[in-house]
């Protein structure tokens, strides 16, 4: 349904039932899916993918170009899955030539004045607290919380369940199934509460705590620990998960809090 005073390009691809609320704009070479809402003052500009059933509120703008000097006017993407929320005042900026496509993954809640920038792959089930920032090349995992006012560097990895408290500033990678806080951002225990709302058992949570202890609490660095949680604990597909993602980081993770200090 689409108000009269909403300008919708004719190259636009809106499906059925999508509702476009008045003043919203929508530029070419746009794909919307069904049952999506469009608040008013929303602007939707090329390369959108925008799926089903998600809600974008006013003031929102979705793939505008990069805020990256490097960027050519390539033709680039910004993805959306299905049931995904974007409140007020969000910018999610499309791809570069690096990765050609923004990804916001589905079921995620982004709050009001978040920003996306080019090249982040976001997961599903995420959620940003207001004012989170993500600078570009940066990915995050599925199940990730980011409290408000987090700004996270670029080319910045969080892994799959991760916490990250209100306030951070994320200048290192973020391993699985961690919480980080203070500063400089420091792994402060595993997500226990956010693991057992999602299922995992008091088992399994404890499995992750005594690989964590080995990499943080033990006086060891880094490649001591892989070799010795890859010897010592059973491969499960958390564990591997976890040493794989150390194995593939680029910036290094981040420190234990003892080790900051």
């Amino acid at each position: 349904m689409n108000q009269p005073l909403a300008y919708v390009h004719p190259g636009a691809k809106i499906a059925k039932n999508v509702v476009i609320e008045p003043f919203a704009t929508i530029h070419n070479n746009v794909v919307i899916g069904e049952g999506t809402w469009i608040g008013s003052n929303v602007t939707i500009m090329e390369g959108a993918r925008i799926g089903k059933n998600c809600n974008i509120f006013p003031g929102a703008v979705i793939s505008a170009i990069p805020q990256d000097l490097k960027y050519n006017d390539e033709e680039t993407t910004t993805e959306i899955g299905d049931n995904t929320t974007i409140r007020e005042c969000v910018t999610i900026n499309r791809g570069t030539i690096d990765r050609m496509k923004t990804v916001i993954g589905k079921n995620c809640l982004i709050m009001a004045y978040c920003h996306v920038a080019h090249d982040c792959i976001v997961g599903n089930n995420c959620i940003f607290s207001n004012n989170s920032t993500l600078a570009g090349h940066i990915t995050v995992g599925d199940f990730v919380v980011l409290a408000g006012m987090t700004a996270v560097h670029q080319f910045c990895s969080i892994g799959n369940h991760a916490f990250v408290t209100g306030g951070s500033l994320v200048r290192k990678d973020v391993p699985p199934y961690v919480k980080g806080a203070r500063e400089p951002l420091s792994y402060v225990g595993i997500n226990s509460v956010g693991l057992r709302r999602r299922g995992f058992t008091t088992e399994k949570i404890r499995e992750i705590q005594n690989i964590y202890r080995i990499l943080y609490q033990k006086n060891y660095n880094n490649s001591q620990a892989v070799e010795i949680i890859e010897a010592e604990m059973a491969a499960t597909p958390e564990r591997d998960e976890i040493l794989q993602f150390i194995k593939d980081s680029q910036r290094g993770i981040m420190k234990g809090y003892f080790n900051t200090n």
